[in-house]
């Protein structure tokens, strides 16, 4: 195995395990750390989807070298870090926290940090990051329920969670080459520097700095700076192999579960409301009193027509989604909405219901926890970052499970277009 990876949140592993499949490596997503039975063998690259985003910090350094442990047994030779491409954090961590503890566990005192992902409009220039052109701080980003993005700065952000000392690869740098990537990374290592925020601005950038560090021991970042890690691979041990993207659905009943509270996601959402998709809202503050709950929901599902896709959803706005938490708590609030999404799901199989579209990381972590899917095969992509899975043991489901600030307002009526 050439690439162990190690992913904060769930749709970010399918994220990462999508482009280093596109790439040409042999890839399988695990969810959690793999059990000890699971076959591995063949496989050029393995995803361990975690849910550590948003954990304390000692809780996720614990899991994330669980899951090192367990690649470095199946015979990883390099480490990959994945954390979302708007760099979900808090002073706390929990990516210096993580970084720092793999960089230990690996025996290397160097690493990078890069986020950048151009095509969902992710770039990193001076060290600060822009989504679609915006400073971190000023996008939606800055209003997000459990990781608040205040500071557009990554050096000053990652700086703020870890005792190592944090540098940066500037654009002219990157844009000169992977030699002078190479080059830039001696002088920010000899300056002292352990991890180094690399700017990005389009995908040459992240093949470039790809082949540079290609031979690290620890590398971390977004889903786009494993861009160039497959050709670098390829040069070292060239293969012959092929990988195969083709994708059958299983039969069945499709159905959308929304718990994300992302702008891109409220947009999907009344997307599929304007065009007459049946839809069930869950109410937040219902839910706690437990006025309504999973019983609720399913029984409406019953009474739907079976020829499309239906939607349920807690998608809420940042006004309403305040106003609960200010009532329930930050972490309660979100809980309730991802245990009633999770019993929903527990049921769906049963009922028919195979496809599935899940919007939100954490969402997806609980949903895919609750029908005991712990390895997924990796289909084609459906928007940048998001592509059909299918399970590899116990029931038999079509997964799309998308970070909340992912895709096209149309992503869950396109969808759909893709199975077969």
């Amino acid at each position: 195995m050439k690439l162990g990876c190690i992913a904060d949140d769930l749709t970010g592993a399918t994220d990462l395990a999508l482009m280093l499949a596109r790439e040409g490596l042999r890839t399988i997503q695990t969810i959690g750390v793999p059990r000890a039975d699971l076959d591995l063998a063949g496989a050029d690259a393995v995803v361990v989807a975690l849910k550590s985003r948003t954990n304390p910090a000692q809780e996720a350094v614990d899991l994330s070298l669980a899951a090192a442990k367990a690649l470095g047994r199946a015979g990883a030779q390099h480490l990959f870090f994945k954390y979302c491409s708007t760099f979900d954090s808090t002073d706390e961590g929990n990516i210096g926290p993580v970084a720092e503890a793999l960089l230990a566990f690996t025996g290397s005192d160097f690493t990078l940090a890069c986020p950048a992902f151009p095509a969902n409009g992710r770039t990193v220039y001076g060290g600060h990051l822009f989504v679609n052109g915006v400073p971190l701080h000023e996008s939606s980003m800055k209003d997000h329920p459990l990781t608040p993005m205040r500071d557009s700065n990554l050096v000053r952000v990652l700086q703020r969670q870890t005792k190592l000392s944090i540098g940066l690869v500037s654009y002219e740098d990157v844009d000169a080459g992977p030699d002078a990537i190479r080059s830039a990374f001696k002088r920010e290592k000899a300056a002292g520097h352990r991890i180094v925020i690399v700017d990005a601005l389009n995908d040459a950038h992240l093949r470039a700095i790809g082949l540079a560090a290609a031979e690290f021991p620890l590398i971390t970042g977004g889903s786009g700076v494993a861009m160039g890690l497959p050709a670098a691979y390829r040069q070292s041990e060239p293969s012959t192999r092929t990988v195969d993207t083709s994708f059958e659905a299983p039969a069945g009943r499709s159905i959308i579960l929304a718990g994300s509270c992302s702008s891109a996601t409220r947009g999907q959402v009344k997307a599929a409301l304007d065009a007459g998709i049946p839809a069930l809202r869950l109410d937040a503050m219902e839910l706690a009193a437990g006025t309504t709950g999973a019983r609720t929901a399913l029984d409406w599902l019953k009474a739907q027509p079976e020829g499309g896709p239906v939607l349920i959803y807690s998608t809420a706005t940042p006004e309403e989604v305040s106003a609960v938490q200010n009532r329930l708590g930050r972490m309660n609030a979100g809980e309730i909405g991802e245990n009633t999404l999770a019993g929903i799901a527990r049921a769906l199989p049963a009922l028919g219901l195979t496809r599935l579209i899940v919007a939100g990381g954490e969402t997806s972590g609980a949903v895919v926890n609750a029908l005991d899917v712990d390895a997924l095969a990796i289909g084609p992509e459906i928007d940048p970052g998001v592509p059909w899975t299918r399970s590899l043991a116990g029931n038999d489901l079509a997964l799309a499970l998308k970070s909340g600030n992912f895709g096209t307002q149309d992503f869950f009526l396109k969808a759909w277009n893709m199975l077969r």
